[in-house]
């Protein structure tokens, strides 16, 4: 009677666990959903809700997975995946994840290394049988490898891919590679070198498809599927383009700045290792979960611990590593990158420790509101190092004053400072201008980008330049007039 009794009180301690944590994640749900800010919070702005930004946006449908400890804690979906259908976003639908496919060929080209089929550091040409990289005096006799286009470091070309509208031709990837129609953009070539710095190349990423292909003797998507997305988990993801045996109900249609439907709902993207991937934030949280585990030798569905240390470390950059880019964010490191397809942004973030993340998936082109999704989940869940948000500060008006004027960049770019109201613009060569917000007297900055600018003053007080700071990134402008 006395282990039936346990037994019993076990079950009901069990239950009642169960339930404090339904409700804690439904609590903290609705603090994510009430807590949204952006890069700069106004004197006196209140934070919005996740319906109220994404109407100010007009982005049509949202997706999100939250991860903590080495769990998916939830996913949810908002808005439409079809705007006018009004079919809803679940944590089932899918979008283009864009440049997020380049972390998961990261793994599977570190899959055949791991599989000794593959060399990170021998000349890519060694494995590329159906064509061949054309050398030139551009890289100065250094050969490029397979290192060299994950991390971006191989001097090519070629930043990224527009897609092709549905039912139009589509180019084979030698034809890509080489810029012959019907390809809509230029041949992957080299700009300088290897090995000297990290410039972002899709081109590059796209001669590691044309590798994986050569070596495994497969169609990319196949092998992929095969050796990285089944074993991970990830069954509702797939490189298909266009997408073949998924319902259309699960595919979220694509919409441009101005909430306009991409014509034929998306892009097609034969650049599969670029930009091919279709997922979601959920299948894409458990990439992020393995490779946490597979860091600390904890799990290896696909690479192991020091196949998954390698992926993670920066390579010549500090940051570009193999598919995947390290930020150190106030002592806490992630691993991260974020996607942009015609009418699809995303952005994922996981710890090197600790086992936390965060995954969102739009089907707009108004990526502003991604920041403020990660900034609100970052603060309800104490993800440190994910929150960016400064507030402002006022200002009296004959201070913003003293900083009007033009600042001079380079001979022929110059920033004018002017001041609406109580309000200071900037406003660059050949661009709008944009309002800049004071965080202390002297320093500023833009609302919806990473950009501060820092007024300098002589010994008289006079203002006698500014200086930008974007993202470490600093120039000085000197005042003009």
């Amino acid at each position: 009677m006395k282990i039936v009794c346990l037994s019993l009180t076990l079950l009901l301690l069990v239950q009642l666990s169960s339930q404090a944590q339904q409700t804690s994640t439904k609590e903290k749900i609705q603090q994510f959903e009430k807590s949204l800010v952006g890069l700069v919070q106004l004197d006196g702005e209140a934070p919005g809700t996740i319906q109220e930004r994404m109407a100010f946006y007009k982005v049509p449908g949202l997706s999100i997975a939250v991860i903590q400890n080495y769990h998916m804690v939830w996913a949810k979906g908002y808005g439409f995946a079809d705007d006018s259908l009004k079919t809803p976003v679940t944590a089932q639908t899918l979008f283009e994840a864009g440049s997020i496919s380049k972390s998961l060929n990261g793994v599977g080209v570190l899959k055949l290394v791991q599989d000794k089929k593959l060399d990170l550091y021998t000349d890519i040409n060694t494995y590329l049988s159906s064509w061949k990289f054309p050398y030139d005096s551009l890289s100065k006799g250094k050969k490029i490898t397979v290192a060299n286009l994950l991390s971006h470091t191989a001097g090519l070309n070629l930043q990224g891919f527009p897609g092709y509208r549905q039912g139009k031709p589509l180019p084979t990837i030698v034809q890509i590679l080489d810029g012959q129609k019907p390809a809509n953009t230029p041949a992957v070539r080299s700009k300088y070198a290897p090995g000297i710095k990290s410039e972002y190349s899709g081109g590059g990423t796209t001669i590691s498809q044309m590798v994986v292909m050569d070596i495994t003797h497969q169609p990319y998507a196949d092998y992929m599927k095969k050796a990285v997305l089944d074993p991970l988990g990830m069954k509702s993801s797939a490189y298909a383009q266009p997408p073949v045996g998924i319902s259309s109900n699960l595919l979220a249609t694509a919409y441009d700045l101005n909430n306009k439907p991409i014509p034929g709902k998306y892009h097609v993207y034969p650049e599969l290792a670029a930009a091919g991937l279709w997922s979601n934030p959920t299948d894409l949280a458990k990439y992020i979960i393995e490779t946490q585990l597979a860091y600390e030798g904890r799990s290896a569905k696909v690479l192991n611990l020091a196949t998954t240390k390698l992926q993670l470390a920066p390579y010549v950059d500090k940051s570009a590593a193999l598919g995947v880019f390290i930020d150190d964010e106030d002592g806490t490191k992630y691993f991260q990158h974020g996607g942009v397809d015609a009418g699809f942004h995303s952005q994922y973030y996981g710890s090197l420790e600790g086992g936390n993340g965060v995954v969102v998936m739009i089907n707009s082109d108004h990526e502003e509101i991604l920041t403020e999704v990660i900034n609100s989940v970052a603060k309800v869940y104490g993800f440190k190092g994910l929150y960016h948000s400064t507030k402002t500060i006022a200002v009296s008006d004959t201070v913003l004053q003293t900083y009007t004027g033009v600042y001079q960049i380079a001979p022929n770019f110059i920033v004018t400072v002017s001041k609406e109201g109580n309000r200071l613009y900037a406003q660059p060569s050949g661009r709008g201008k944009e309002a800049i917000y004071p965080k202390t007297q002297t320093g500023f900055l833009l609302k919806n980008l990473q950009i501060e600018i820092e007024f300098v003053k002589d010994r008289e007080g006079n203002v006698i330049a500014m200086v930008l700071n974007e993202r470490g990134q600093k120039t000085e402008a000197k005042k003009i007039k």
